[in-house]
């Protein structure tokens, strides 16, 4: 992508399930290259978020929530886009429970 035309736009997500959410309508929904989508702890601790979700609510044995899910922080998802995508890549980022989206 021509960096004239590029800017980074970034949010942060209180679950794995909603960055990856928001990920799959960047890709599947519009059109952005998966390339250039990047998924990251906002802190220095490895995480999938501040709460249980998706494959982390329910121990194996199906009897409570999982207490070896790494809940260290928010999750950190940025994607470098063209100025023509930016409307399309904050609605992704909105309809999967984004906090913080800014850019620059």
């Amino acid at each position: 992508m021509s960096s004239d035309n590029v800017k980074t736009l970034t949010a942060t997500f209180d679950t794995r399930e909603a960055a990856d959410l928001a990920i799959e309508h960047l890709v599947q929904q519009y059109g952005i290259d998966r390339s250039d989508v990047f998924v990251e702890a906002k802190g220095s601790e490895n995480t999938a978020g501040t709460k249980p979700s998706g494959g982390d609510v329910e121990n194996r044995e199906g009897d409570g929530v999982r207490t070896d899910a790494a809940l260290d922080g928010q999750l950190q998802v940025s994607v470098d886009l063209s100025l023509d995508d930016i409307d399309k890549a904050q609605a992704a980022f909105r309809e999967a429970g984004a906090r913080d989206v800014t850019s620059r």
